[in-house]
């Protein structure tokens, strides 16, 4: 954002909204453009073979492992499952490249 602002020729004591510095600059937010990125691999990884070494990071079990307290972790896959949902897409997808690389936002 410091450089977004800079660009303007605003500083943070001018009080102008992140938002509005992302419009004129026409730049995504970094949430989205991670959520991109991590559709983006998770597509590469549907459409790899079983055999993939990458595909057998997935069904590593982790039952056995003691955990700490407080809230359990977040994994990845429980991300990719939350950004597919919130997009309206599903796993199914990932097998057809064209529409899974389909711009969602349009």
């Amino acid at each position: 954002m410091r450089m977004l602002r800079w660009m303007c020729g605003h500083t943070r004591l001018d009080k102008i909204r992140n938002e509005s510095n992302r419009d004129k600059t026409r730049v995504a937010p970094i949430a989205e453009k991670m959520q991109e990125a991590r559709l983006r691999w998770f597509g590469h990884v549907q459409r790899r073979p079983l055999e993939a070494p990458v595909r057998h990071c997935e069904s590593l079990v982790t039952r056995h492992v003691k955990r700490g307290r407080g809230r359990p972790i977040k994994t990845w896959i429980e991300t990719v499952r939350k950004d597919m949902m919130y997009l309206g897409i599903s796993e199914i997808m990932t097998k057809d490249r064209a529409q899974w690389r389909q711009d969602p936002y349009s």
